[in-house]
């Protein structure tokens, strides 16, 4: 089967990213896509062309391997296929179901319109791979949604439901199915004789920005993001489409874009991605076990380790007991707990809403039958065999049966310990 199909509904030209599961942006997509607007160009029955996806999603980004083995910078690059389809002489719609993530995303917004589901998400989370959008994303973004909105959403790679992308003017209407209403749209637009809106033009929201705006965010960054390569590039990216030409705003996008890509940074966090894939999958595993549902988690030891997990299960929204034995023990515990997420609130990273709402969720315990109802107990105690033997002991005889238990141990054996 092709990587994108052609077909005809009347007067428009449907082109449909066809490569399972996500409709990743690679080569044969690419290339398919260049062949397709092509015809549809050249074809005097063609009034307009409409581009969806397969599989009720429109596109999740680029091939994440292609961009560690280079094969992303093979022609044609997505910036190529974006150029052709701003110079379309005819209505270009894309119709979003599902996510447009990434290069997905920045493929739908050099389309001269954009129709969404209402179920469906748009966004650029690049930054988390230690990147940023490399084909035009900050700057069509920027141009449609103004910087203030470009700077929270790229930055932080949140994924933006479809009525909030109608609010801030990245997608143009919603219906459901998209692709109905991405065709009706089409018709309109040739009726209409409407002019052609090229996202790369489009100036309104960029204009008079005070410099200020980057400044003040980029300080908000050192607070959140210290260290960190991608989100201060795509602050200078966001401030460029502001400031620059458009081509050297983008040019400037495809200098930082590179500069990300062969940090050590990137490197890093794609090992991540892949590694966290990779360890869900669980030799001799068949498909038919499924995941255990944790409604309640418990933690032993109120110590440094102790509270960290505790807290990360509460920002998760699992309530917690935290166990620790002695009173003042836990009272000194829940206090660091207490203190850091005051210290989150301070940085930026939570509000305080965010805050109080996870803090509810852990409740200090003395004794362990109070423990009983967690799904899973992760001890945090000293680094004592001995200790922690005495531990799953004393959980083995409270917790149910079908809890987890598992143990914050850095060097002792797991074996042992269960013994």
């Amino acid at each position: 089967m092709a990587a994108v199909d052609y077909r005809l509904e009347g007067e428009i030209a449907v082109l449909t990213i066809a490569n399972p599961p996500v409709n990743a942006l690679s080569l044969p997509v690419r290339e398919g896509l260049m062949q397709a607007l092509e015809r549809a160009g050249g074809d005097p029955a063609v009034k307009a062309i409409v581009v969806t996806g397969e599989g009720g999603t429109f596109a999740a980004g680029a091939d994440i391997k292609e961009v560690s083995s280079g094969l992303v910078l093979k022609s044609p690059i997505t910036r190529e296929v974006q150029a052709r389809m701003e110079a379309a002489s005819k209505p270009l719609v894309a119709a979003i179901e599902g996510v447009a993530l990434g290069g997905g995303f920045e493929l739908a917004l050099a389309c001269h319109w954009r129709i969404a589901a209402t179920t469906a998400k748009v966004g650029l989370p690049e930054v988390k791979l230690g990147l940023l959008p490399g084909a035009g994303g900050t700057q069509r973004f920027t141009r449609l949604a103004g910087p203030e909105a470009a700077l929270e959403a790229i930055t932080t790679g949140h994924q933006i439901p479809a009525p909030r992308a109608l609010e801030l003017g990245l997608v143009d209407a919603l219906a459901d199915p998209a692709l109905d209403g991405a065709l009706a749209f089409a018709r309109r637009a040739v009726a209409e004789r409407r002019p052609l809106r090229v996202t790369s033009d489009v100036g309104e929201r960029i204009r008079g920005v005070d410099p200020e705006l980057f400044a003040a965010f980029r300080r908000k960054l050192e607070a959140k993001a210290r260290g960190q390569l991608a989100p201060f590039r795509i602050v200078d990216c966001i401030e460029a489409a502001c400031t620059l030409p458009v081509e050297a705003a983008f040019a400037r996008e495809r200098e930082s874009f590179i500069e990300c890509r062969d940090s050590p940074q990137r490197k890093a966090l794609v090992h991540l991605f892949f590694a966290e894939r990779e360890a869900r999958r669980i030799p001799g595993l068949g498909p038919e076990v499924t995941a255990l549902p944790v409604h309640r988690a418990a933690v032993v030891g109120a110590g440094t380790m102790g509270g960290g997990i505790a807290m990360s299960l509460a920002n998760a929204g699992i309530p917690v007991s935290l166990l620790e034995l002695s009173a003042q023990a836990l009272e000194r515990g829940l206090g660091v707990v207490g203190k850091s997420y005051d210290a989150s609130v301070a940085r930026g990273s939570l509000t305080r809403p965010q805050a109080d709402a996870a803090l509810g969720l852990i409740r200090g315990v003395s004794e362990y039958p109070a423990l009983a109802g967690a799904d899973i107990v992760i001890e945090a105690v000293y680094e004592d065999l001995e200790v922690k033997q005495e531990v799953f002991g004393r959980l083995d005889r409270v917790v149910a049966p079908h809890a987890i238990l598992a143990t914050n141990t850095s060097t002792l054996d797991i074996d042992a310990i269960a013994a």
